[in-house]
């Protein structure tokens, strides 16, 4: 028999044994009184006269008194037998309940432990996530200050730890979006994602160690600081800039929330001077780290601003070509046979919405060039056979502007924006759809903005 059958077989206890051991002897010692009981009640003495006159009464009652000890013997062992079956039973029954919670005994086997919940899986993928991505955010932010002060050929390591964090965290992000599709087994799905964040974390560590290595950061922060002094009057000039550009809905607030951040760069660059001037390196680099952060969130809001102002004249000139490119994608199904079931509706709505466009643009009176150029794409793409070469340039367009928007929400608020907005944030940069990118990328927006809203923050 294997050590392996040896340790699974169930052992007896030793007050099992001693129950048993002790039920013998008492047997033994019954059957014993038994024998021997008999001729200790002969009587050697000679009977007295008129004794014999009784000698068949005193025979009865001496063979029923010989009975009654066996008789009292075997019910002292039985009584002892069910007594030991009772404290078995019992000591059965305590081990099962003080059992680990999650377990259950067949035999002497444990069965595993019931697995995770699968909604605390969820949750850990989702911060891992979050987690991830704003900690990609946090090194991509640093590694711009150190280009300008070393240059990008210098940086070719961090560039490269940033891009290998990017791919583990879009293939989280696409095994998210699978799961959230209905993708089969839910756990190794969720695991997957949080291992990748994992991963891209690990990666980004390593970098960021590496990185303020190259900057000198733990021996000599004043290099650095230099840089981030530059790059906020640099960022101030551009600021006063964009106050007087052409603003929309989608960008108001950008110029004040720029300005705010700039406030809060300065107070932590005049904290990294102080903290320097005490003697307080470790400090000096925290401080330099939010300023550098401040300033980056203020460049994300003002290049935000000039960047839709160039899309937007860009959209104006494409809107003439892309009516003309659009007319030319449907002509083929207005000939002599009349298209049916979902090409007629399809055609019918395009019609519908380059009608509309045409008023709008015509009426005189403003109008948004990108939103007017989106619904032109839009309508076109599901009939779109690639005659018109206009066409996925403007889509092009489009979708660019809608992933950095996107890209920008999330960048300013990433501590409030949750997991969903950037999963599909990054299934936008990856399709080759332009118009599906563009609609994940607005949806993206959406949802971001909403979690910004749900905590309080604005922009």
């Amino acid at each position: 028999m294997t050590p392996s059958l040896i340790r699974g077989r169930p052992r007896r206890s030793r007050s099992q044994i001693s129950v048993r051991v002790a039920h013998a002897l008492l047997g033994v010692v019954a059957a014993v009184v038994w024998l021997v009981l008999p001729w200790m009640t002969i009587n050697d003495d000679t009977p007295v006269a008129g004794a014999r006159t009784s000698a068949a009464a005193a025979e009865d009652d001496s063979s029923a008194g010989d009975l009654v000890l066996p008789v009292a013997a075997l019910a002292v062992v039985a009584a002892l037998a069910a007594y030991g079956s009772v404290r078995r039973i019992r000591r059965t029954r305590s081990r099962t309940t003080r059992a680990a919670p999650g377990t259950t005994h067949v035999g002497a086997y444990p069965a595993p432990a019931t697995p995770p919940p699968l909604a605390g899986l969820d949750d850990r993928a989702r911060a891992a996530l979050v987690d991830a991505d704003n900690q990609l955010r946090a090194f991509r932010e640093e590694l711009s200050f150190a280009e300008a002060g070393f240059g990008r050929e210098a940086l070719a390591p961090s560039v490269g730890v940033a891009g290998a964090a990017e791919s583990e965290l879009a293939a989280a992000c696409a095994i998210r979006q699978r799961y959230d599709e209905g993708v089969p087994e839910e756990a190794a799905a969720l695991a997957g994602v949080v291992g990748r964040c994992e991963e891209a974390q690990r990666r980004l560590t390593e970098g960021t160690e590496s990185l303020r290595t190259l900057r000198a950061l733990d021996r000599d922060p004043r290099a650095a600081l230099t840089v981030a002094e530059s790059r906020f009057r640099e960022l101030t000039a551009r600021t006063a800039e964009a106050d007087t550009a052409l603003v929309g809905e989608t960008v108001t607030g950008y110029v004040e929330t720029a300005k705010d951040s700039l406030v809060t760069a300065t107070v932590h660059l005049n904290e990294t001077h102080q903290a320097l001037a005490s003697g307080r390196p470790d400090e000096a680099v925290q401080r330099l780290r939010a300023a550098e952060s401040a300033i980056a969130r203020a460049d994300v809001l003002v290049t935000a601003v000039t960047r839709l102002r160039e899309t937007r004249a860009e959209a104006a000139r494409l809107i003439p070509p892309a009516l003309t490119g659009a007319e030319a994608e449907l002509a083929p199904f207005r000939g002599s046979a009349r298209p049916e079931g979902e090409t007629r509706s399809r055609l019918a709505h395009a019609d519908a919405v380059l009608a509309a466009v045409r008023q709008e643009t015509t009426s005189g009176h403003p109008y948004d060039p990108l939103d007017v150029l989106r619904r032109i794409v839009h309508a076109t793409a599901p009939l779109a056979g690639g005659r018109s070469g206009v066409l996925p340039v403007a889509a092009l367009l489009v979708a660019g502007e809608s992933v950095a928007a996107a890209d920008d929400c999330v960048a300013v608020h990433r501590d409030a924006v949750g997991a969903a907005p950037r999963v599909l944030l990054s299934q936008a940069r990856l399709t080759d759809d332009l118009p599906r990118a563009d609609a994940l990328a607005r949806e993206a927006r959406d949802l971001a903005e909403r979690d910004v809203r749900l905590r309080g923050h604005t922009a």
